[in-house]
């Protein structure tokens, strides 16, 4: 019993010491500065920037600092911060956040059949269109809900549809990853939060659109026509308004036919009075 002792605690001693000789032999010296840019970071760990949590994200700015790296979360305000510290030049991004692009709600959409398996949108997209005579639209069972870490998106029960925070969202990216239907898109904030967007993704021909969802995009063209800055293109029967080059003049909105094109944030029009 005593040999046995021994032996381990000898056995012990010599790993000991032979861990300690590698850790040695390759001991890598970490800047103090990755330290200090990370407790300037939110420490959300989202991985909305591309790297594993807020310590990768430091790492890769004080190594190797570009205008490529960017903290959605933090924002403009801290990597401004973080570049004041690091003696670099800010980085400057318009503020995003997500949008919600199916205006199919349970008053335009009917629904035609039930699902009756797990409630995930990701398990029903593999196994079926949907509930309703739509294949592109929002199949409303919260996957987006439930992988937001900031709570800045629920479903609202009167719709069928999920409805976006624009206070809350960090633009974080994770609700558009986990939409299979691919109906969730960051885009411009816009002055004052104001946006100007086709709620809708569904690239049947109209009236194959028109038939499945009132409020479709049936790519007639006429928000192409109206606009005068040329922020609109139609491709696959599908209107897109292009944040960058759209002005928010609004005159597509009223233009559509369906009520596709929404406004957000905007104050209401003001009635003029008939003489």
């Amino acid at each position: 019993m005593i040999y046995t002792v021994v032996v381990l605690v000898v056995l012990g001693v010599l790993l000991a010491g032979v861990l300690f000789v590698v850790a040695k032999r390759f001991h890598v010296e970490e800047d103090p500065r990755i330290d200090t840019v990370e407790g300037l970071l939110p420490g959300a760990n989202c991985g909305a920037c591309g790297y594993p949590g807020c310590r990768g994200l430091a790492t890769a700015l004080v190594t190797d600092y570009s205008e490529e790296l960017y903290c959605p979360v933090g924002g403009a305000s801290t990597m401004g911060v973080v570049a004041e510290f690091l003696g670099r030049a800010a980085v400057v991004r318009e503020p995003e956040v997500a949008v919600v692009r199916c205006g199919g709600s349970c008053a335009v959409r009917p629904v035609l059949s039930h699902f009756d398996g797990a409630r995930s949108c990701a398990v029903a997209a593999s196994t079926y269109a949907g509930q309703t005579g739509c294949s592109f639209g929002c199949l409303g069972m919260g996957d987006c809900v439930s992988v937001c870490d900031f709570d800045a998106i629920y479903m609202d029960a009167s719709t069928g549809l999920p409805v976006v925070s624009d206070e809350k969202c960090t633009s974080c990216g994770k609700c558009v990853k986990a939409c299979p239907k691919v109906i969730i898109e960051l885009r411009r904030k816009g002055p004052k939060g104001r946006r100007v967007f086709v709620s809708c993704v569904s690239r049947d021909k109209g009236a194959v659109t028109r038939k499945a969802c009132q409020a479709g995009c049936i790519g007639c063209g006429k928000c192409v026509k109206v606009c005068e800055f040329d922020a609109i293109a139609m491709a696959d029967n599908l209107a897109y308004i292009d944040p960058v080059k759209c002005r928010l003049c609004r005159k597509c909105v009223g233009e559509c036919p369906t009520g596709a094109i929404v406004e957000t944030n905007f104050p209401p029009k003001k009635v003029v009075a008939e003489v």
